[in-house]
């Protein structure tokens, strides 16, 4: 296989549809078809279901999308690295971060960062809850902030930011929303809108079991916006982190007997072969006040 098939992959995984991702990419349909079914050829398998109009991407296709993204972005800091080398500067940042992590208590510290380290340039990767810590581990990434540390590495450091707890979300206009706490018992019958990153999720369905109030599930997405927005106009409740809030129109109550909580945390390699710039980052991580 070869870059060009990766990007022809991943055009065609963003959009599934074969027209655009060949004009996304610059060549003819043919030649993207051609380029995905050598790609299929070399791995051995199919990545697209094709049905007619209906494309999706098989099992296959789903593993393999995050590993063909960290070529990608492997590439990139090849060729930043080789730009620094020949301007001089070697300050780059590339720094992933979880999509259920929310941007608001980050956006002051980031303005900060970049104040207090003028000559580095930071990059901010999206990344699934299980590929933070394996591309800081193979250089991929200098670092990532992730919501909940699945095991303890002794290659990785780990900064703890702060700690989120697990709150119930609903529209301003939902009953819920003149709650002070909302018992287990008012969930039962409403509309369940699913996080499917959410690292809570199968606690959160053992409790609702054990209490026989599991809501239905009747949306579910890894697109924090979409579904915040959708819980905000009244389409359903989610849980969510309070401090994930990306919609204003998100009203936060707790759960009663729901004790949850996330810890948010910066990792990194541990050892003294880390840049300078990296370095420099993480002593800023570890000053900054969180909870004010």
């Amino acid at each position: 296989m070869n870059i060009s098939q990766i990007r022809h992959f991943l055009e065609l995984a963003e959009s599934l549809n074969f027209t655009a991702a060949a004009r996304a990419s610059g060549v003819t349909q043919p030649t993207l078809t051609r380029s995905i079914q050598r790609l299929e050829e070399q791995l051995g398998g199919q990545l697209l279901y094709r049905d007619g109009k209906d494309t999706r991407l098989t099992a296959l296709g789903v593993a393999v999308r995050d590993e063909f993204e960290a070529i990608l972005r492997s590439e990139d800091r090849i060729h930043g690295i080789a730009r620094g080398s020949r301007d001089g500067h070697f300050d780059k940042l590339s720094i992933g971060i979880v999509s259920s992590v929310a941007p608001m208590r980050f956006a002051r510290f980031v303005r900060r960062a970049l104040e207090q380290l003028p000559m580095s340039e930071m990059v901010l990767h999206p990344i699934s809850r299980g590929s933070g810590m394996q591309l800081v581990l193979a250089g991929t990434l200098d670092g990532c902030i992730i919501g909940e540390m699945p095991e303890r590495n002794a290659k990785l450091d780990a900064v703890p930011l702060f700690t989120e707890r697990l709150l119930l979300g609903c529209g301003a206009e939902h009953r819920f929303a003149q709650m002070d706490i909302v018992s287990p018992g008012e969930l039962a019958q409403e509309t369940y809108i699913d996080r499917l990153n959410c690292e809570f999720r199968d606690r959160v369905t053992s409790f609702l079991q054990a209490n026989g109030n599991l809501p239905t599930a009747r949306l579910r997405s890894e697109r924090e916006d979409w579904l915040q927005e959708v819980v905000a106009a009244g389409g359903g409740i989610c849980m969510l982190p309070e401090h994930s809030r990306i919609s204003s129109g998100v009203i936060l109550r707790p759960v009663e007997g729901l004790e949850l909580a996330r810890e948010i945390t910066f990792v990194s390699v541990s050892g003294s072969g880390n840049s300078q710039v990296l370095l420099d980052f993480c002593r800023l991580l570890v000053r900054e006040k969180w909870d004010d």
